[in-house]
């Protein structure tokens, strides 16, 4: 009598299964396993999740960077059109930069933040830029209290959904600086930021990375500064600038990495994040 086939080894690949090398599924179940992220194998196997976005994400920042940078001098409805595109990515990323999606209404209601922002400093002009977005910072906190105590959810989530509707408000209606900022120091801090990121992304070690970005900034900020109203003092904006924009590049490769956060929030961070310390130094240089 013939013997029964002894079952496969626990681990042991099935015939047809998936080659050594390959990322391996888990058990089937009734509603479907997917395959686990880059950032879970890395915390599983005990490394760093964070990611870096990479140079496609920085060139489209780069990108969206110069096209501040030119439309600045031509006037603010000009400027108007790169800042709103920034702010809805600013405002898509940081939702799931944080894991929510999909998150339309609170996406929509930061979204709506930096316009009523972009509006308040049009209709106030830039003298009065930080008073008018000021003001709408406070009114969409308010806002987005309101909301979240009309909601249904269970009192955690109800708490995180209302710190990253918050959260992600504020950054849009903080990107609404660069429209508050003199035409210079946008052209000036957005150039050295297009330069930051694309130096950030070299295949380098980090420490080394990070000094050729601020060094590469600086050189933009000094090039720039020249053809504008800077002069030298625009090395000191786009070093500034470059080390906000660096912090907000780090802040979208950590925790939850995918393509989606760093094509969005990969994208808009270094830039929103940039656009306070474009207005101070640039009030203070010009």
């Amino acid at each position: 009598m013939a013997t029964a086939p002894a079952p496969p080894a626990p681990g042991a690949a099935a015939p047809g299964g998936p080659e050594a090398g390959e990322p391996a599924y888990g058990p089937a179940t009734l509603a479907g396993n997917a395959r686990i992220t880059d950032a879970q194998r890395a915390r599983l196997e005990g490394r760093s999740p964070i990611i870096d976005p990479g140079m496609q994400p920085a060139a489209l920042t780069a990108l969206l960077g110069l096209l501040l940078a030119v439309a600045a001098p031509i006037g603010s409805y000009a400027l108007l059109v790169p800042l709103v595109a920034l702010q809805a990515v600013t405002a898509a990323g940081w939702f799931r930069l944080n894991g929510m999606w999909p998150a339309r209404q609170g996406i929509a209601l930061a979204f709506l933040g930096g316009l009523v922002a972009d509006a308040a400093v049009l209709a106030a002009g830039r003298e009065h830029g930080p008073a008018a977005i000021l003001g709408t910072l406070g009114v969409w906190v308010l806002l987005c209290l309101v909301l979240q105590l009309r909601s249904h959810a269970d009192p955690d989530e109800r708490m995180y959904g209302l710190m990253a509707t918050v959260a992600s408000a504020a950054l849009a209606i903080m990107a609404g600086g660069h429209l508050a900022a003199g035409a210079d120091a946008v052209s000036v801090g957005a150039a050295s930021v297009a330069v930051a990121v694309l130096a950030r992304a070299l295949p380098l070690p980090t420490p080394a990375s990070v000094a050729v970005s601020l060094l590469a900034a600086a050189g933009a900020g000094i090039a720039v500064g020249q053809m504008t109203g800077l002069g030298t003092g625009g090395a000191l904006l786009g070093a500034a600038a470059a080390g906000c924009a660096l912090i907000g590049h780090r802040v979208a490769a950590y925790d939850y990495p995918s393509r989606f956060v760093h094509f969005t929030a990969g994208v808009a961070l270094p830039l929103t994040a940039a656009a306070p310390v474009v207005y101070v130094l640039g009030r203070a240089l010009g």
